[in-house]
């Protein structure tokens, strides 16, 4: 690293700019610690009222609420659930944790997410075997939602229910709705990296009051109605605290801001960097409006003149934090037995993908100094 660089430039940090600290503070000051509390309840009311659902119910996490979705859509040990192969390891993570097998599907190119085709050539090779995948699990990618008129269709012909992966989605829409709108139910992660944050935690969404209901009674231990301890199921310690919901409503307040902030950013990337040659931006198809959660580019190294890892290194040595897109989890050792129909679309992502800084707060004289790294690196 050079040592005279300047402060660090971080991938997608935290960024606070509203009420979060006399939010917090107000938690804090009322005694509502933990569990649950007051900030918890009017969240949940607030979250639901923006994404467009009935309910809500804040968790500890996007891994729990992603988890506790399949429970409730009735996975159980041995079936096999439908997801995307890229993708963060939580989302295939979950499906294990319900006892599911994954099988994963390749990404399209046009919106970078799980291809609905695919997805009919899995459910169709499930009832000719006599048994159809529990569930499809579709993920949003970086702020980006999948094609669900197409998948929707298809699910539809088979009986099979779609749970939205939007974790990283919050504010992105297709079609003119909401993420988080388009599966029995939606899951939202508030990780430090998000679009919006709570430190940790998470929200699940849904139209059904029943729903919403067992995720509340799961999330809390599911302890049964009675005075003393008594428990009929299993249960989970997954609600979130009254200090985070407090984080979180204000955060919520500038959600538009976010947004607009990170669009804001991959369109000076795109101007900048998507005209060079070997170098390709995620495409917003028609009716999608993406959260543009992280920029990733594609290098290649043929036209452009360096690889995805040259450029890494480079902004590295500038003290510059960027990542590579995610490896697809059918090329992961602890998935490599599960199923994969197709492949080598997310896996030339991973090969040639890589994540540039995009958080809120990133400055224009910051973001230059990566383009102007990015350009120097082109052959001549």
């Amino acid at each position: 690293m050079n040592q005279n660089s300047p402060e660090r430039i971080y991938l997608s940090p935290p960024c606070m700019i509203g009420n979060e600290r006399e939010m917090l503070l107000d938690a804090f000051d009322s005694n509502w610690i933990a569990p649950l509390g007051p900030h918890v309840n009017a969240f949940e009311v607030e979250f639901a009222q923006r994404v467009g659902t009935k309910h809500a119910v804040a968790l500890s996490c996007g891994t729990a609420a992603i988890h506790l979705a399949l429970i409730i859509a009735g996975v159980e040990q041995g079936d096999t659930v439908i997801t995307s192969s890229f993708t963060f390891v939580a989302t295939a993570n979950a499906i294990t944790y319900a006892g599911a097998t994954p099988i994963f599907i390749d990404s399209e190119s046009d919106s970078w997410n799980l291809d609905p085709d695919l997805v009919a050539v899995a459910l169709e090779e499930g009832l000719q075997a006599g048994k159809l995948p529990k569930a499809v699990l579709a993920v949003d990618i970086v702020g980006q939602t999948a094609d669900y008129e197409r998948l929707q269709s298809v699910c539809a012909r088979y009986g099979v229910p779609i749970i939205e992966d939007a974790a990283e989605a919050l504010g992105a829409s297709y079609q003119g709705r909401s993420a988080g709108q388009f599966g029995e139910m939606g899951c939202f992660s508030f990780n430090g990296n998000k679009i919006i944050t709570t430190s940790g935690g998470g929200m699940l969404v849904t139209d059904r009051e029943d729903w919403a209901l067992k995720a509340r009674f799961l999330a809390t231990q599911a302890r049964d109605p009675a005075p003393h301890y008594e428990h009929s199921h299993i249960g989970y310690n997954y609600r979130m605290s009254n200090l985070l919901a407090a984080i979180g409503r204000a955060q919520l307040e500038n959600l538009n801001v976010h947004v607009e902030n990170r669009r804001a950013i991959f369109n000076r990337y795109r101007d900048h960097l998507g005209k060079l040659p070997g170098i390709e931006l995620m495409p917003e198809p028609e009716g999608w409006y993406s959260t543009r959660w992280l920029t990733i580019l594609t290098i290649d190294p043929a036209s452009f003149g360096a690889t995805t890892n040259d450029v890494r290194l480079a902004l590295e040595q500038e003290n510059i934090e960027a990542r590579p897109a995610w490896k697809p989890m059918h090329q992961q050792p602890i998935f490599a037995n599960c199923k994969m129909y197709g492949g080598s679309v997310c896996e030339r992502f991973f090969e040639q993908g890589l994540c540039l800084p995009s958080g809120t707060s990133l400055s224009e004289e910051q973001q230059m100094r990566v383009i102007e790294i990015v350009q120097s690196l082109q052959s001549t």
